[in-house]
């Protein structure tokens, strides 16, 4: 008895020891340190090719070749008793991983660690994408010079003057205070530098805009991987109240106004003219004899080519300038501006007790819109003098005004006409 006891702690303490939990067989060596102490490492085949596993332990050796082997009698359980579909699937998959050089198993660890942080494969898809477009190689370039840059080439292209201005001040102003190379600005520097202009709705959308061209631009010429203002939020725009002039006030605007400057007036009261349209018209677009404007679609802002008729009041207005050659207009989008402001000023009267009239942003289109549909009641045929939609008349211009209202705003003409809106009058 005592022998036999003693063959089998020596079979049991012999090296290396086999670990057979089921049909796998896994070995578990022991070998002495530099140091002199003993080590145990777990020949592990799992992967197909064999590692060393080491462990200070021998029950944690022991342990670990168990769990191995059990874990191999599985895998080899589920690959006996595959189906025709699940063999057709795993070939596909090594398929599509030959031309990488990357095992099924391989990536499926790949894939199975990198969902852990991304939490399903849409997800990991999208982080594979974002890192793709962030690492693009691209050439560095400061903000103020892409700012320049994009200008130079709008000007080239023949962009009018109004939209160079435009895009000239909003850009510089973000070129001021974002000191960045283009590739290294994210969306989060963009989204807090909108929030710090404090803007009303429609001015922060029209900086989002130009600030979403700009990296536009910078991505086609390869100085950014992608467009940061993308992300950036997009905010509803709150509009208030139509803002149109009365009879009485217009008249009293076309009174106070400069020579040069009337006919701009006329223009966008009484053919419903944009200003950057009144700021490209040239006198020889303005037929008096045939009763009608042409907005070539150069000078159009939606790029398209429309007549405007010429009322009664209107022709009265533009008679003193028939023989008139050039632009209406002669110069700049930004005198322009101050013009309305200082004729509206100009209006006031403290002897007749008239404070000065209000003026309407955009009050003159408004206004032609307001009183044009009321007079006619089509929006179709409004849309087209003023190029854009019947949808867009209806919305914004329905019953603003009344018809007898209409009537006396196209009766507003020069003194020397009978019949008329006596200029002057008190509102």
């Amino acid at each position: 008895m005592k022998l036999n006891a003693s063959r089998k702690t020596e079979q049991a303490e012999s090296w290396p020891r086999k670990i057979q939990p089921g049909r796998a067989v896994v070995t578990v060596y022991r070998r002495k340190t530099p140091t002199g102490n003993l080590a145990f490492m777990v020949a592990n085949y799992a992967d197909g090719k064999r590692r060393f596993d080491s462990y200070a332990a021998e029950t944690e050796a022991l342990d670990a070749a168990d769990r191995l082997a059990k874990q191999i009698d599985k895998r080899d359980y589920v690959a006996a008793s595959m189906t025709q579909a699940q063999a057709v699937e795993y070939a596909d998959a090594a398929a599509a991983l030959a031309p990488f050089n990357v095992t099924v198993r391989a990536a499926a660890s790949a894939v199975a660690e990198c969902l852990k942080t991304a939490g399903d494969l849409s997800n990991f898809h999208a982080a594979v994408k974002f890192y793709a477009a962030r690492h693009k190689q691209t050439v560095k370039k400061p903000v103020a010079e892409l700012v320049a840059e994009l200008l130079e080439i709008k000007r080239a292209r023949g962009a009018s003057q109004r939209y160079i201005g435009d895009l000239e001040g909003r850009l510089q102003r973000f070129a001021a205070d974002c000191r960045k190379d283009a590739c290294n600005v994210t969306t989060s520097d963009v989204q807090a530098w909108l929030d710090a202009l404090n803007l009303s709705t429609q001015s922060y959308n029209n900086f989002r805009r130009v600030v979403h061209l700009l990296f536009q631009f910078a991505v086609a010429r390869g100085y950014a991987a992608d467009n940061p203002v993308a992300g950036t939020e997009k905010v509803k725009i709150r509009n208030g109240e139509i803002g149109v002039f009365r009879p009485e006030e217009i008249a009293r605007l076309l009174t106070a106004a400069d020579e040069d400057f009337r006919p701009c007036l006329a223009l966008g009261a009484f053919a419903g003219l944009r200003t950057a349209e009144i700021e490209r018209l040239a006198w020889e677009d303005i037929d008096l004899a045939g009763r009608m404007i042409k907005i070539g679609a150069s000078k159009s802002k939606t790029a398209s080519r429309r007549i405007v008729p010429i009322h009664d009041n209107l022709a009265g207005w533009l008679a003193p300038y028939a023989v008139k050659q050039g632009s209406v207009w002669a110069d700049d989008s930004a005198t322009f501006v101050n013009r309305e402001r200082q004729t509206a000023a100009a209006t006031a009267d403290a002897e007749a007790g008239l404070k000065p009239v209000k003026w309407q942003r955009n009050g003159l289109r408004h206004s032609y819109a307001s009183y044009r549909f009321a007079q006619i009641g089509d929006a179709g045929r409004v849309a087209g003098e003023l190029g854009n939609s019947a949808a867009v008349v209806h919305k914004h211009y329905r019953e603003l005004v009344k018809p007898a209202d209409a009537e006396r705003w196209f009766n507003v003409k020069p003194e020397s006409e009978s019949n008329v809106i006596a200029l002057g009058v008190k509102a």
